[in-house]
Formats: structure tokens, sequence, C-alpha cells
């Protein structure tokens, strides 16, 4: 869908200011939309703690602090409320971002959008439901009759939400290939000449953002590498489309 004329003009006429001014606006709302989520969802967030930790290989977690139970709510309140308002906060980028857009790019961001809100709920859900406790069971599993596991929830909510935060990046991987491919940045036949150094960068990037044993670090590498030579694939697809395209016109 073409930018209308009118939008065209508006565009010219803006100035640098006006930009930061719209980028002034836009963070604003996000910050309000997230902030605003945040505090609606601190009144369930004892809910939803006592389900999140439903499975834990350990009985109990303990908080060392008076004021620890209370952060742990509001941290995870503020981390759901960025959960929730993802949507809205790359909605308002985008709107900043597509008028500066051909139109050929802007059909390929638009489903991007979409894909790329969606690959991040899924590695989210990836790490916390499948990761973190073969991970957890691993690690606690060292334990003897004598050194027995007394987690702080401080220390394992940590734990936690740094793995979801970097699953939820990590899987944003077929999303960049497939963009700098369609805007013609990168080959795709050239990707996959160089598979072995893409699939060791995979790799040296799961051991650097998971804990140091193979378990996690595989469980983050492998769907990497499956997420990688797919979104290849579907960039051979695009560019030859997009050569038809060429060729039509």
């Amino acid at each position: 869908m073409d930018v209308p004329e009118e939008q065209k003009e508006k565009l010219k006429e803006m100035s640098f200011l006006d930009h930061l001014e719209e980028l002034r606006s836009i963070i604003i709302t996000s910050l309000i939309a997230w902030l605003g989520t945040s505090v609606v969802l601190w009144f369930f967030s004892r809910h939803v703690l006592d389900f999140l930790l439903a499975d834990l290989p350990v009985k109990n977690l303990y908080f060392h602090a008076p004021v620890e139970a209370f952060m742990i709510r509001l941290k995870l309140s503020f981390i759901l409320g960025f959960l929730v308002s993802f949507p809205v906060i790359l909605f308002k980028v985008w709107s900043f971002v597509s008028p500066g857009l051909f139109s050929r790019e802007r059909k390929v961001v638009v489903p991007l959008v979409f894909c790329s809100t969606a690959l991040f709920y899924i590695g989210v859900v990836f790490a916390y439901w499948i990761l973190i406790p073969i991970v957890l069971k691993f690690l606690v599993g060292f334990g003897t009759e004598t050194l027995l596991p007394l987690l702080s929830v401080d220390r394992y909510f940590g734990f936690v939400a740094r793995l979801c935060f970097a699953f939820g990046l990590v899987f944003q991987l077929p999303l960049v290939v497939v963009f700098l491919t369609s805007i013609g940045v990168i080959s795709a036949r050239s990707l996959l000449r160089k598979w072995r150094w893409a699939i060791l960068i995979i790799f040296v990037t799961a051991a650097i953002l998971t804990p140091p044993d193979p378990t996690s670090q595989l469980l983050m590498a492998v769907p990497l590498v499956v997420l990688f030579l797919g979104s290849v694939v579907l960039s051979i697809f695009i560019e030859k489309r997009m050569e038809r395209e060429d060729e039509e016109d």
C-alpha cells in the first residue's frame, strides 16, 4: 500500500525537530502502555507467581530480605506488562519507521512485525516450559544428602528472566535473515555457502547466553540452527519471487 500524496508532502516538510517530537510521543505512549498494563497485572501477580513456581525441582523458594517478596512481584508485573504490551510498542515503532520505507520494503516489513511478535512469544514459552525445567533439574542434581539446594527467589527469578528474554531475542533470527535478504543487503545463496560459519556463530552465541552446561547450550543452539536453515530456504523463495517481479516490471 503506497503512502498517499498528502502524507508524502507532509513527510517532506517535517524537520529534524518534528521527527524528534514524534519519536518522543511514541516513547511516551509506549511507556504509558507498558506501565498501565503492569499496574493492572500487579493485582494478579500473586496468582501468576504461584502458577509459575508450581513445578520446581526443589520443594520451596525463599526470600532473604523483608522487601524481597514485594520486589519479586513488582518485577514480575513489569515483565508481564512488557510481554502483554509488546504488540502495542511494536506497532508504535512501526508507525514511526514505515513512512520512510519504499513500497516493497513495507510489503516485507508488515508481515515481519506480526511474525516478530509471535516468534518472541514462542521463544519465551520455549525457554520457560522446555529449557528451564531441564536445566534446573540438571543443575540441582549436583546436590548431595548434605548439600541441599536453598534457592533464593530473587536469584531464581533473575535466572529465568534472563533466559526467557534471551530466547525471545534470538528467535528473531529468521526475521533478520529474511528482511536483510529482501532488501538486498545479503544473499541467501551466500549464506548457504557459509553455513558452517553460521552454525559456529550460533553455538558460540548459545554458549554465551546460557548457563555453562552442554544441555542448555544444545537446547538453544539446535532450534536456532533449524530456524536459520528454514529462514535461508524461505529467503531463496523470496529472492526468486522478487526476480520474477523485476522481470515483469
